[in-house]
């Protein structure tokens, strides 16, 4: 599908007046923002959803039931303008650092596409570039995939791609920068609620579900997406009781559920899904929940209709107090830490043993994905920014171009 591509990001920003030091973190001369891309007008609705079912086997019944979402929503979704916020944010962060650096924005689904804003980035001068996906956890879908839209990209322009480098970033999702500002949303939503004991609130964690084969084939060792999430959730649990000031209301616990399902009937998923763990939850004597958008990074279709509408929707039925916690977004501590991300994989690519700040119990993810690493459930397609890259073929598979 050809659309005409929005502007992806520019050149580099201008030096910092009277900032001797300013340069850019070498050996990166640009840093991609990769995103999965959503609709902008009722019109695009249908297209897109056709853009990211393609090949899955999803019925047209499913299509239309989610593109009632976006409708309700009046037919945009909130991603692209969330991206385009968290790149000004990116750019104000590298500019109070004194840091020259291009940053540009790709989509896998829709505009601006991802081989047009890298052809845009060669044009401009760009030969070296740190990638860093809107997704912080290991799955195909969260990793590999966006690995294999960079392969494909790459060979989509040709002689260009062969003279660009892409690195990708490792997994962020226990980064102080992304666990801090959840930290502080849980202890807020927590302060909002009426006292009263702590059986009575829940803490409910949510993230996309995946199919379940997925879900065990993430990481290199596989168990990787559930195991990530988990150890997030720990964190910020741990950081909330640390942080515990009388009059917060005390949960019973955490749970860890799922949301936006959108696979073949027949497929199995991550389950439980939000809406039937609230009902479990009412069932069970729990009056107020607070819910925890782990697995996103900012308030997209998946967090502002199936927890905004349809969750909050089923708490207010089953009388149910509900608060959301926001997603970490533009928080300042994110988008630093974002960008420390970005100068300590140009340090290790400089030969330098950089600090890996990690929260929890899991290790630093490795700079380049091992070998087989969140496998493709469908095909073995390349995948850039991986142990298994060795560089743009001269033909990529027939599927690697779908």
């Amino acid at each position: 599908m050809n659309q005409t591509p929005a502007p992806p990001g520019g050149p580099p920003a201008a030096p910092a007046a009277g900032n001797e030091r300013t340069a850019p973190p070498a050996p990166y001369d640009a840093l991609l923002v990769q995103s999965f891309g959503g609709p902008e007008r009722p019109e695009d609705v249908m297209p897109f959803l056709l853009n990211v079912t393609r090949g899955r086997g999803v019925p047209p019944e499913r299509l239309e039931a989610v593109a009632e979402h976006y409708h309700h929503l009046g037919g945009r979704s909130p991603i692209n303008d969330q991206n385009r916020a968290l790149l000004a944010a990116v750019r104000a962060e590298l500019s109070a650092r004194g840091l020259s650096v291009g940053v540009y924005w790709g989509n896998r689904n829709w505009d601006p596409y991802l081989a047009d804003t890298l052809r845009q980035a060669h044009a401009d001068g760009a030969r070296r570039i740190a990638v860093l996906a809107t997704s912080a956890y290991a799955s195909y879908s969260g990793c590999r995939q966006y690995r294999e839209d960079l392969a494909r990209a790459l060979a989509e322009i040709g002689d260009a791609g062969r003279e660009l480098t892409l690195d990708k970033i490792r997994h962020y999702y226990h980064h102080p920068g992304f666990i801090a500002p959840m930290v502080d949303g849980v202890r807020q939503a927590l302060a909002a609620l009426p006292a009263g004991p702590p059986a009575r609130t829940r803490m409910v964690f949510v993230t996309h579900s995946v199919p379940v084969g997925m879900a065990e084939a993430a990481g290199p060792d596989g168990g990787g997406y559930v195991r990530q999430h988990h150890d997030a959730c720990r964190s910020v649990m741990a950081g909330v009781s640390a942080a515990a000031a009388d009059g917060l209301a005390r949960p019973s616990g955490w749970d860890l559920v799922y949301c936006s399902r959108s696979g073949a009937p027949g497929q199995a998923w991550l389950e439980p899904d939000i809406a039937d763990h609230l009902r479990v939850l009412a069932a069970a004597g729990t009056s107020a929940v607070v819910v925890v958008p782990i697995g996103f990074v900012s308030d997209h279709m998946e967090v502002v209709y199936d927890l905004d509408t349809e969750a909050a929707e089923v708490a207010t039925e089953l009388g149910m107090e509900f608060r959301r916690v926001p997603t970490v977004g533009t928080d300042p501590r994110f988008v630093a830490g974002l960008v420390d991300l970005l100068l300590e994989r140009a340090a290790a690519e400089r030969g330098e043993h950089p600090a890996r700040p990690a929260v929890g119990e899991l290790a630093p993810s490795p700079d380049r994905r091992p070998a087989g690493c969140c496998r493709n459930p469908r095909a073995d397609l390349p995948a850039a920014c991986g142990a298994d890259w060795t560089g743009l073929p001269d033909a990529l598979p027939e599927g690697a171009r779908a």
